[in-house]
């Protein structure tokens, strides 16, 4: 397969470095105004200059997320953001409104402008209408099929660089265009707000059976529009690279470090080629945090089978415990992320992706020099393990 880059998200610095350490080729984060994940933690200018540097360092880019639907009188605030940003290097920004695209070329802004998934965008003619007002990329919608993506990149390869939604959750608006969060809490979805409440269950009642509710749901020709399953299109990598996308898009900037290097590690194996089953594709991503997974439209349409009917909450086959801090010769610096307890047999996933199991002993050691028995969330510890530093502790399920 040709060179794709793996693009992944990072809603804080830490999740920056594992989403750079596990494999990521580029990382997209979003600033504290002007980003549609306003709960992500986001990043200072001060901030995303440590943040590009790092990226940089490590031959990695950066790109920013200014992909919030702006109200008139926030051009101007918007537009000083931009500059600053380009001033301390960004690789590109993440841009949905039109006027947006517009007043960052007019305003002189020479750092490339990648356009959101929140564009919709559906056709080779849309592409080519926003590389003449000046974008560089665009990410196509995940409505689209592989049969309509392929009929696209004919037509746009070698013209405008391409992105897909690869890895992650799905919004069940249209391209992520959410009123409902607005309508029911008064936080707006495409202003970075959304509380997720097509994640709730919901149910209808008859106006003469009051306390009679009936869940949201309906055979395969009804209502199936709450609670998606995540998007996962690895069986798809190869065609999509070989049609000529440019990027493959994990989503998640709400995301743990686990979720993160769990999915990057598991994608950029499978784009170098690695010689996975599906089963063990499969087995992989089932140990974060997910609400089952789904092929969605790039298969040509939904049914019902691709919605969580049954049960709205996230499973996972194992639990994150702890990652490391500090290598060590023959030991490693650990911070606790959820209880151990002596003898507890644990997975490692290392940054190169390789896993093994280990068994913590009798007695665990602090940083201070004591022994206990257990430990929680945020105890520093030293194992006698030569773990790599960002490796990851799971117990399994």
């Amino acid at each position: 397969m040709s060179k794709v880059e793996l693009l992944a998200p990072a809603g804080d610095m830490e999740r920056l470095e594992y989403a750079a350490t596990y494999g990521a080729d580029a990382v997209y984060f979003g600033v504290k105004n002007f980003s549609l994940r306003n709960f992500a933690g986001n990043f200072s200018i001060q901030e995303a200059e440590v943040a590009l540097k790092l990226l940089h360092s490590k031959d990695k880019k950066g790109y920013v997320t200014l992909n919030i639907y702006p109200y008139s009188e926030e051009y101007r605030e918007l537009l000083e953001v931009a500059h600053d940003l380009e001033a301390v290097g960004a690789d590109a920004f993440i841009v949905s409104d039109l006027g947006v695209l517009h007043e960052l070329k007019k305003a002189g802004i020479k750092t490339p402008l990648h356009i959101s998934t929140q564009a919709n965008t559906m056709s080779a003619q849309t592409i080519m209408a926003y590389a003449a007002l000046g974008a560089k990329r665009v990410n196509l919608a995940r409505e689209l099929t592989i049969q309509q993506i392929a009929s696209i990149q004919a037509s746009v390869k070698g013209k405008v660089e391409t992105e897909v939604f690869i890895h992650g959750a799905v919004c069940f608006s249209y391209s992520g265009r959410c009123a409902i969060s607005d309508y029911m809490t008064g936080r707006k979805a495409n202003r970075g707000e959304c509380t997720h409440p097509c994640r709730w269950k919901y149910a209808v009642v008859e106006e003469t059976r009051q306390g009679e509710y009936y869940p949201v749901a309906e055979d395969d020709r009804g209502l199936y529009i709450f609670n998606n399953k995540d998007l996962a299109l690895f069986p798809y990598v190869k065609e999509l690279t070989d049609l000529g996308v440019t990027s493959f898009k994990i989503e998640g900037r709400m995301k743990t470090i686990h979720y993160i290097a769990t999915v990057v590690s598991l994608y950029k194996k499978i784009i170098n080629g690695a010689k996975l089953s599906q089963k063990e594709i499969e087995g992989t991503l089932a140990k974060v945090s997910n609400r089952g997974y789904t092929l969605g439209f790039m298969k040509g349409g939904l049914v019902p089978e691709d919605y969580a009917l049954d049960d709205n909450k996230p499973k996972a086959t194992t639990l994150f415990v702890a990652n490391v801090i500090e290598e060590k010769k023959d030991s490693c610096v650990v911070r606790v992320r959820n209880k151990i307890k002596a003898g507890d047999d644990l997975e490692v996933l290392s940054p190169d992706g390789t896993i093994k199991q280990i068994k913590i002993s009798n007695q665990i050691k602090t940083q201070d020099g004591t022994t206990t028995g257990t430990v929680n969330n945020e105890d520093i510890i030293v194992l006698d393990e030569a773990l790599k530093k960002y490796s990851l502790l799971r117990r399994l399920l």
